[in-house]
Order: structure tokens, then C-alpha cells, then sequence
């Protein structure tokens, strides 16, 4: 077999493997959008202050999150162990809260917004923000790859996350 056919079955695979780690990404996270959207609104409309709305909304839907990600999403990478992965996850996912809550707090308290409209744009946005680092930190430090070792005497290649 000519070098580049095995270079490009290897590739096609790994672009396989990123398209099924994105869709189910994509379903798993799109149901914790529901849910903190969902809640955020529930309690902010039930009297709940905006920025204890969101932190409630952000742990709920965060837990959520990490059981699809970690028994779907990721299944397959490297288990690391649930105590390492899930201080790691938490930590990723607090970036992403301080994140939201500043964004919140700012639409808020500085631009003096009370509409549950703008504040739900302003909650939409911070998630969208948070979903790209969410990803791309999951892959490469919560879910790492698996060290996959050369079976034909090359080094082995570099991980996609």
C-alpha cells in the first residue's frame, strides 16, 4: 500500500471521528441550551434575580452536559478518571459561567436592561461564546485522545485534540 493511501485512510478517519464528536456535541449541548434557557427564563420571570437565574440555570444544565458528553459525546477517548475529569470539566465550564455571568451582569446592572428579552439575547450570546471554548477544551483537556501507537514502525500521529 502506498504511504499517502495509508496517511489518507488515516485522515478520513479522524475527519470522521471530528464530525461524531461535533454532531454529538451539538445534540448533547443543544439540550443543555434548552435547559439553561429554559430555566433561565423559569426562575427570572418567577422573581429570581438575573445573575442568581443564570448561575442556577448554568450549574443545572452543566451537569446535564457533562453525563452526555462523558457517556456519549466522548465515550471513546481516554478515561482519565471521573474525579480528574470532572474537577477539569468543572473548571472549564466555571470559565464559561464567569463568563456568562459577567455578560449578564453588565446587560444588567451597567447597561440597566430589565427586559427578559434583552437579557435572555445577552444569555443567548454568552452560550454561543462558551460553546466554542467548551469544545475545543473538552478535546484537549477533560476528554484527551487516546495515545494511539504506530503499528507500522512510524511514529505515531499527533492527536486531532
Amino acid at each position: 500500500m502506498p504511504p499517502s493511501t495509508g496517511f489518507r485512510s488515516r485522515l478520513t478517519a479522524a475527519h470522521r471521528l471530528l464530525a461524531r464528536e461535533m454532531g454529538a456535541f451539538g445534540v448533547v449541548g443543544s439540550a443543555a441550551f434548552v435547559v439553561d434557557v429554559g430555566l433561565f427564563q423559569l426562575l427570572y420571570v418567577a422573581g429570581v434575580e438575573a445573575v442568581v437565574a443564570k448561575l442556577v440555570a448554568t450549574l443545572v444544565s452543566m451537569t446535564a452536559a457533562y453525563l452526555g458528553h462523558r457517556y456519549w459525546s466522548f465515550s471513546h477517548r481516554e478515561r482519565p478518571g471521573v474525579g480528574r475529569e470532572y474537577v477539569t470539566f468543572a473548571l472549564v465550564n466555571g470559565v464559561t459561567l464567569l463568563l456568562g455571568l459577567a455578560v449578564i451582569g453588565f446587560v444588567r446592572h451597567v447597561l440597566m436592561q430589565e427586559s427578559a428579552l434583552v437579557l435572555q439575547a445577552a444569555n443567548v450570546g454568552s452560550i454561543v461564546a462558551g460553546t466554542v471554548v467548551r469544545f475545543l477544551s473538552y478535546r484537549r483537556w477533560v476528554f484527551p485522545a487516546r495515545a494511539q501507537p504506530a503499528g507500522d514502525g512510524r511514529p505515531a500521529a499527533a492527536p486531532l485534540g
